[in-house]
Protein backbone atom coordinates (compact mmCIF):
# COMPACT_ATOMS: atom_id res chain seq x y z
CA UNK A 1 0.00 0.00 0.00
CA UNK A 2 1.21 3.49 -0.72
CA UNK A 3 0.96 6.24 1.53
CA UNK A 4 0.27 9.59 0.34
CA UNK A 5 2.96 11.45 1.91
CA UNK A 6 6.39 10.07 4.31
CA UNK A 7 8.04 12.54 6.51
CA UNK A 8 12.23 11.50 7.17
CA UNK A 9 12.68 13.17 10.45
CA UNK A 10 11.25 14.69 13.60
CA UNK A 11 12.63 17.96 14.60
CA UNK A 12 10.89 21.03 14.75
CA UNK A 13 11.14 21.03 10.81
CA UNK A 14 9.54 17.18 10.56
CA UNK A 15 6.99 17.64 13.16
CA UNK A 16 5.67 20.95 11.72
CA UNK A 17 5.45 19.21 8.39
CA UNK A 18 3.34 16.60 10.25
CA UNK A 19 0.79 18.98 12.30
CA UNK A 20 0.51 20.24 9.09
CA UNK A 21 0.16 17.69 6.58
CA UNK A 22 -2.27 15.21 9.42
CA UNK A 23 -3.84 18.50 9.61
CA UNK A 24 -4.77 18.22 5.72
CA UNK A 25 -6.05 14.48 6.32
CA UNK A 26 -2.60 13.44 4.39
CA UNK A 27 -2.13 10.52 7.01
CA UNK A 28 1.68 11.29 7.19
CA UNK A 29 3.92 8.49 7.79
CA UNK A 30 7.07 10.09 9.96
CA UNK A 31 10.30 8.20 10.01
CA UNK A 32 11.19 9.46 13.59
CA UNK A 33 14.83 7.60 13.90
CA UNK A 34 16.15 5.65 16.14
CA UNK A 35 16.88 8.56 18.15
CA UNK A 36 13.89 10.75 17.73
CA UNK A 37 13.22 15.04 18.09
CA UNK A 38 16.98 16.57 16.75
CA UNK A 39 19.11 18.44 17.64
CA UNK A 40 17.03 19.72 20.39
CA UNK A 41 17.14 16.51 22.39
CA UNK A 42 20.25 17.48 23.50
CA UNK A 43 19.45 21.48 24.59
CA UNK A 44 18.58 21.73 28.43
CA UNK A 45 16.62 24.72 28.19
CA UNK A 46 14.66 26.50 25.22
CA UNK A 47 14.33 30.14 26.00
CA UNK A 48 13.68 31.89 22.62
CA UNK A 49 11.07 29.35 20.97
CA UNK A 50 7.77 31.79 21.03
CA UNK A 51 4.69 31.05 23.43
CA UNK A 52 7.07 29.78 26.15
CA UNK A 53 8.04 32.93 28.29
CA UNK A 54 9.75 30.85 30.55
CA UNK A 55 11.34 28.61 28.71
CA UNK A 56 10.84 25.19 28.12
CA UNK A 57 13.30 22.14 28.33
CA UNK A 58 14.61 20.94 25.06
CA UNK A 59 13.07 17.06 25.46
CA UNK A 60 10.17 18.07 26.49
CA UNK A 61 9.16 20.84 23.49
CA UNK A 62 9.79 17.96 21.21
CA UNK A 63 7.70 15.75 22.78
CA UNK A 64 4.43 18.18 23.08
CA UNK A 65 5.45 18.58 19.36
CA UNK A 66 5.03 15.13 18.47
CA UNK A 67 2.20 14.40 20.70
CA UNK A 68 0.00 17.41 18.47
CA UNK A 69 1.16 15.66 15.47
CA UNK A 70 -0.17 12.42 16.60
CA UNK A 71 -3.54 14.04 17.74
CA UNK A 72 -4.16 14.31 14.43
CA UNK A 73 -3.30 11.62 12.69
CA UNK A 74 0.47 11.51 12.16
CA UNK A 75 2.05 8.25 12.23
CA UNK A 76 5.98 7.43 13.54
CA UNK A 77 8.30 4.85 12.86
CA UNK A 78 11.46 5.00 15.50
CA UNK A 79 13.95 3.77 13.09
CA UNK A 80 16.65 5.23 10.69
CA UNK A 81 16.16 5.59 6.61
CA UNK A 82 18.92 3.61 5.00
CA UNK A 83 17.90 3.86 1.44
CA UNK A 84 15.43 5.70 -0.70
CA UNK A 85 14.83 5.46 -5.03
CA UNK A 86 13.47 8.74 -6.19
CA UNK A 87 13.73 8.12 -9.45
CA UNK A 88 10.21 6.60 -10.37
CA UNK A 89 6.99 7.02 -8.67
CA UNK A 90 5.66 6.14 -6.30
CA UNK A 91 8.93 6.98 -4.06
CA UNK A 92 10.66 3.90 -2.36
CA UNK A 93 12.09 4.92 1.22
CA UNK A 94 13.74 1.54 3.09
CA UNK A 95 13.55 1.68 6.68
CA UNK A 96 15.44 -0.93 8.56
CA UNK A 97 13.39 -4.14 7.53
CA UNK A 98 10.80 -2.63 5.84
CA UNK A 99 9.74 -0.75 2.40
CA UNK A 100 7.74 1.91 2.62
CA UNK A 101 6.49 3.75 -0.63
CA UNK A 102 4.76 7.66 -0.98
CA UNK A 103 3.76 9.99 -3.81
CA UNK A 104 5.47 12.43 -2.18
CA UNK A 105 7.75 12.94 0.69
CA UNK A 106 8.96 15.69 2.66
CA UNK A 107 13.46 15.46 3.99
CA UNK A 108 13.90 16.86 7.03
CA UNK A 109 16.63 14.63 8.18
CA UNK A 110 18.73 18.32 9.44
CA UNK A 111 22.58 18.44 10.66
CA UNK A 112 24.71 17.25 13.14
CA UNK A 113 27.31 19.14 15.25
CA UNK A 114 30.74 17.81 14.36
CA UNK A 115 32.70 17.56 18.25
CA UNK A 116 36.03 17.39 19.43
CA UNK A 117 35.57 13.90 20.59
CA UNK A 118 36.44 14.51 24.28
CA UNK A 119 35.01 12.21 27.10
CA UNK A 120 33.59 15.21 28.64
CA UNK A 121 31.96 16.73 25.97
CA UNK A 122 28.80 14.59 25.37
CA UNK A 123 29.02 14.23 29.42
CA UNK A 124 28.74 18.52 29.58
CA UNK A 125 26.39 19.41 26.66
CA UNK A 126 23.60 21.68 27.77
CA UNK A 127 26.17 22.20 31.10
CA UNK A 128 28.43 24.98 29.74
CA UNK A 129 29.09 23.02 26.56
CA UNK A 130 27.30 24.13 23.52
CA UNK A 131 26.83 24.39 20.09
CA UNK A 132 24.67 27.61 19.23
CA UNK A 133 25.46 30.88 20.67
CA UNK A 134 22.03 32.02 19.57
CA UNK A 135 20.63 29.50 21.19
CA UNK A 136 22.79 29.48 24.57
CA UNK A 137 24.61 32.62 24.91
CA UNK A 138 22.32 34.60 27.16
CA UNK A 139 23.01 31.87 30.06
CA UNK A 140 26.79 33.31 29.82
CA UNK A 141 26.10 36.77 30.70
CA UNK A 142 29.15 38.33 32.95
CA UNK A 143 31.05 34.92 32.30
CA UNK A 144 34.09 33.85 30.50
CA UNK A 145 33.09 31.88 27.55
CA UNK A 146 35.78 29.80 24.83
CA UNK A 147 34.71 29.37 20.72
CA UNK A 148 37.10 26.61 19.65
CA UNK A 149 37.38 26.67 15.73
CA UNK A 150 38.73 29.43 12.95
CA UNK A 151 36.18 29.45 10.19
CA UNK A 152 33.23 32.06 9.78
CA UNK A 153 31.11 29.76 11.69
CA UNK A 154 33.44 30.32 15.07
CA UNK A 155 34.08 34.13 14.37
CA UNK A 156 29.90 34.51 14.11
CA UNK A 157 29.98 32.57 17.45
CA UNK A 158 32.69 34.87 19.42
CA UNK A 159 30.98 37.89 18.19
CA UNK A 160 27.43 36.90 19.20
CA UNK A 161 28.80 36.06 22.68
CA UNK A 162 30.55 39.00 22.65
CA UNK A 163 27.00 41.00 23.43
CA UNK A 164 26.53 38.87 26.59
CA UNK A 165 30.19 37.69 27.77
CA UNK A 166 32.68 40.08 28.55
CA UNK A 167 35.68 37.48 27.78
CA UNK A 168 35.89 35.36 24.51
CA UNK A 169 39.00 33.25 24.07
CA UNK A 170 39.46 31.66 20.20
CA UNK A 171 40.97 28.72 20.32
CA UNK A 172 42.46 27.31 17.04
CA UNK A 173 45.26 24.56 15.97
CA UNK A 174 46.84 27.06 13.68
CA UNK A 175 48.13 30.91 13.45
CA UNK A 176 45.53 31.88 11.01
CA UNK A 177 41.93 31.55 10.67
CA UNK A 178 39.96 29.91 7.54
CA UNK A 179 37.46 32.44 8.06
CA UNK A 180 36.52 34.88 5.60
CA UNK A 181 38.84 38.41 5.39
CA UNK A 182 35.93 40.46 6.83
CA UNK A 183 34.80 38.12 9.58
CA UNK A 184 38.37 37.93 10.61
CA UNK A 185 39.02 41.19 10.94
CA UNK A 186 35.99 41.88 12.57
CA UNK A 187 37.21 38.91 15.32
CA UNK A 188 40.26 40.38 15.78
CA UNK A 189 39.33 44.18 15.96
CA UNK A 190 36.90 42.88 18.75
CA UNK A 191 38.56 44.33 22.44
CA UNK A 192 37.04 41.50 24.62
CA UNK A 193 37.83 38.75 21.90
CA UNK A 194 41.43 36.93 22.34
CA UNK A 195 43.16 34.70 20.68
CA UNK A 196 44.94 31.03 21.54
CA UNK A 197 47.32 30.38 18.50
CA UNK A 198 48.22 26.51 17.96
CA UNK A 199 46.32 24.97 20.32
CA UNK A 200 44.21 22.17 20.91
CA UNK A 201 41.72 21.15 23.39
CA UNK A 202 42.62 17.91 25.24
CA UNK A 203 39.73 18.23 28.00
CA UNK A 204 37.05 19.97 29.46
CA UNK A 205 36.97 20.33 32.98
CA UNK A 206 34.07 20.38 35.66
CA UNK A 207 31.80 18.05 37.41
CA UNK A 208 28.65 19.25 37.10
CA UNK A 209 28.94 22.17 34.43
CA UNK A 210 32.40 23.49 33.00
CA UNK A 211 34.63 24.73 34.70
CA UNK A 212 37.43 25.18 32.48
CA UNK A 213 39.56 23.87 29.30
CA UNK A 214 42.73 21.88 29.01
CA UNK A 215 44.38 22.95 26.08
CA UNK A 216 47.92 21.51 24.52
CA UNK A 217 50.51 23.66 21.90
CA UNK A 218 50.45 21.12 19.15
CA UNK A 219 54.23 21.96 18.79
CA UNK A 220 55.43 22.36 22.35
CA UNK A 221 53.20 19.91 23.81
CA UNK A 222 52.98 21.73 26.87
CA UNK A 223 49.17 21.88 28.27
CA UNK A 224 47.90 24.79 30.73
CA UNK A 225 43.86 25.03 31.73
CA UNK A 226 41.92 27.82 31.27
CA UNK A 227 39.08 28.85 33.38
CA UNK A 228 35.89 29.48 31.58
CA UNK A 229 32.14 28.99 32.41
CA UNK A 230 31.76 27.78 28.85
CA UNK A 231 32.96 26.50 25.60
CA UNK A 232 31.62 26.65 22.26
CA UNK A 233 32.14 23.84 19.40
CA UNK A 234 32.41 25.54 16.33
CA UNK A 235 33.91 23.00 13.97
CA UNK A 236 31.58 22.90 11.87
CA UNK A 237 27.99 20.78 10.75
CA UNK A 238 27.26 17.42 8.93
CA UNK A 239 23.58 17.07 7.07
CA UNK A 240 22.45 14.03 7.56
CA UNK A 241 22.03 13.19 3.82
CA UNK A 242 24.58 10.04 3.94
CA UNK A 243 21.39 7.96 2.41
CA UNK A 244 20.77 10.10 -0.21
CA UNK A 245 23.58 10.03 -2.05
CA UNK A 246 23.38 9.75 -6.07
CA UNK A 247 19.14 9.81 -5.45
CA UNK A 248 18.84 13.67 -5.02
CA UNK A 249 21.52 16.79 -5.87
CA UNK A 250 23.36 18.09 -3.41
CA UNK A 251 26.44 20.74 -2.53
CA UNK A 252 29.50 19.82 -1.99
CA UNK A 253 29.17 20.09 1.73
CA UNK A 254 26.43 17.47 1.04
CA UNK A 255 23.49 19.69 1.78
CA UNK A 256 20.22 20.00 -0.34
CA UNK A 257 20.31 21.82 -3.32
CA UNK A 258 16.92 24.05 -3.90
CA UNK A 259 15.93 26.88 -5.63
CA UNK A 260 13.40 28.08 -3.31
CA UNK A 261 14.71 26.46 0.00
CA UNK A 262 11.47 23.73 -0.47
CA UNK A 263 11.82 22.35 -3.79
CA UNK A 264 14.47 19.91 -4.20
CA UNK A 265 15.96 18.82 -7.82
CA UNK A 266 13.62 15.70 -7.88
CA UNK A 267 9.51 16.49 -8.22
CA UNK A 268 7.52 15.45 -5.05
CA UNK A 269 10.46 15.44 -2.78
CA UNK A 270 10.49 18.60 -0.82
CA UNK A 271 12.94 19.49 2.03
CA UNK A 272 12.90 21.28 5.60
CA UNK A 273 15.31 22.87 8.00
CA UNK A 274 19.37 22.50 8.88
CA UNK A 275 19.32 19.75 6.05
CA UNK A 276 18.87 22.36 3.65
CA UNK A 277 19.06 25.62 5.53
CA UNK A 278 23.07 25.90 7.45
CA UNK A 279 22.99 29.72 7.52
CA UNK A 280 20.25 29.92 10.24
CA UNK A 281 19.88 26.64 12.07
CA UNK A 282 17.00 27.71 14.43
CA UNK A 283 13.92 25.73 15.97
CA UNK A 284 11.76 28.37 14.76
CA UNK A 285 13.12 28.86 11.20
CA UNK A 286 13.09 25.23 11.05
CA UNK A 287 9.61 24.79 11.57
CA UNK A 288 9.05 27.67 9.28
CA UNK A 289 10.36 25.25 6.72
CA UNK A 290 8.18 22.84 7.72
CA UNK A 291 5.00 24.65 7.69
CA UNK A 292 6.22 25.60 4.11
CA UNK A 293 7.39 21.74 2.81
CA UNK A 294 3.96 20.51 3.88
CA UNK A 295 1.88 22.97 2.19
CA UNK A 296 3.71 22.54 -1.41
CA UNK A 297 3.29 18.68 -0.77
CA UNK A 298 -0.13 19.26 -0.02
CA UNK A 299 -0.76 20.91 -3.33
CA UNK A 300 1.21 18.12 -5.26
CA UNK A 301 -0.90 15.94 -3.84
CA UNK A 302 -4.20 17.38 -5.18
CA UNK A 303 -2.61 17.79 -8.47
Amino acid sequence: MTTRLIIIGSGPAGLTAAIYAARANLAPLVIAGKTPGGQLMLTSEVENYPGFPNGILGPELMQEWRKQAERFGATFVNDDVTAVDFSKKPCTVVVGPQTEQADAVILATGASSKFLGLPNEKRLLGKGVSTCAVCDAFFFKGKKVAVVGGGDTAMEEALFLTKFAPSVTVIHRKDTLRASQIMADRAQKNPKISFLWKHTVEDILGTDRVSGVRVKHIETGQTQDLAVDGIFIAIGYTPNTSFLQGQIELDKKGYVQTTDHVHTSIDGVFVAGDIEDYRYRQAVTAAGDGCRAALEAEWFLEK
